[in-house]
């Protein structure tokens, strides 16, 4: 019986190793976590280091000790970041799970546009939390709460600034209606909102997913921002979506819109932002993620405006973790040992 070779290199508990180890005999584990943090460290820029990997320790391995795991596997499991060098090194890989659901995370490396098999956790991160934080920025504008950092630093009070607004029966529109953008209109939903959206496709024969009271194409999205209060960004990052959100989209939304961004910073054009925010067209905007984030800090213009709340891509981020990212990994791991074809396959031409 021929082994199957898994490399396993995020920082994942032993718990996920045992639990891939008895989905079949003939896999066979390479526990090779944090075996790469020295490369990756030397490959990313620091900004990207300091954020995702700190100074958490790894242990003490030799170049040739790590081209020797590469060589054997056939199937890698990848945290982020990745490696960017990983297809050159692999002569035997047939396939590679990322943990996040980000496609755009294998731009800048040889993977992208490969001979391998690529599937991501797409649709199955922490989207309840990202749906509640979406939620949370929508009522904190509405309801001036960022009015009152300005407030507290003067240690005055200027009440006629907050103009206060009820969410109930206003409508959102959500960019992008896959997993995580369903999950936010449920929430919006049940909070009494009008929930409007796009995906790339629409069936017309398709029922409406739970929440949503139009969903349309991605060509009839300036319509729909023009019916919106609220603006979620939820869509890959892909050549299509790049600076989706630009000057166009800006002129098309009503006045005192407010937009939060959990996807990707390259969507919204930063520039048309800026331009959007001086003349006053945004009531708020909830940033998440920011153009360049893994080189580098905010615009300082952005991080300036008292009508912009930037966090570091925490939004997935919860004390009860929902991700099943590990759980489309098995479920494909047995879909490959029985010759199915594999969930969440990336679309090089697509993006996603």
């Amino acid at each position: 019986m021929e082994s199957i070779e898994v490399l396993v290199l995020p920082q994942v508990p032993d718990e996920v190793l045992h639990r891939i180890q008895n989905i079949d005999r003939r896999v066979k584990i390479i526990d090779a976590r944090g075996w790469f943090d020295i490369e990756l460290r030397a490959t990313w820029p620091q900004w990207t280091v300091e954020r995702y990997l700190g100074a958490r320790t790894y242990p003490a391995t030799s170049l040739e000790e790590r081209n020797r795991v590469l060589a054997s596997a056939q199937i890698v499991l990848t945290g982020w970041p990745p490696l960017k060098d990983l297809r050159a090194r692999t002569p035997r890989l047939k396939w590679v799970h990322e943990l996040p659901a980000g496609a755009s995370n294998f731009l800048d490396t040889d993977l992208w546009g490969s001979d391998v098999l690529v599937t991501t956790s797409r649709g199955l991160t922490n989207r309840r939390p990202m749906a509640e934080f979406v939620l949370a920025s929508f009522l904190h504008f509405a309801r001036g709460l960022h009015l009152s950092y300005r407030d507290q630093k003067r240690r005055r009070f200027d009440h006629r600034t907050y103009d206060p607004v009820l969410i109930r029966d206003k409508t959102v529109c959500v960019v992008g209606a896959g997993g995580i953008g369903q999950e936010v209109a449920k929430l919006c939903a049940a909070a009494g909102m009008r929930v409007v959206g796009t995906r790339r496709h629409v069936a017309s024969a398709t029922p409406l997913p739970p929440g949503f009271a139009r969903l349309e194409s991605s060509d009839l999205l300036l319509d729909l921002l023009g019916q919106s209060e609220f603006v979620a960004i939820c869509c890959p990052w892909t050549k299509e979506t790049t600076h989706l959100i630009g000057r166009a989209a800006f002129a098309a939304m009503k006045s005192e819109t407010v937009l939060v961004n959990i996807a990707r910073g390259e969507i919204i054009d930063e520039e048309a932002l800026l331009q959007a925010l001086a003349d006053g067209r945004l009531r708020g905007v909830a940033l998440d993620v920011y153009e360049g984030e893994f080189e580098h800090p905010p615009d300082s213009r952005l991080w300036n405006d008292e009508r912009v709340v930037i966090t570091p891509h925490v939004s997935a981020a919860t004390d009860v973790s929902e991700h099943r990212g590990v759980n489309l990994f098995c479920e494909n791991l047995t879909r490959y040992l029985e010759g199915v074809p594999l969930e969440n396959v990336i679309d090089w031409e697509r993006g996603y």
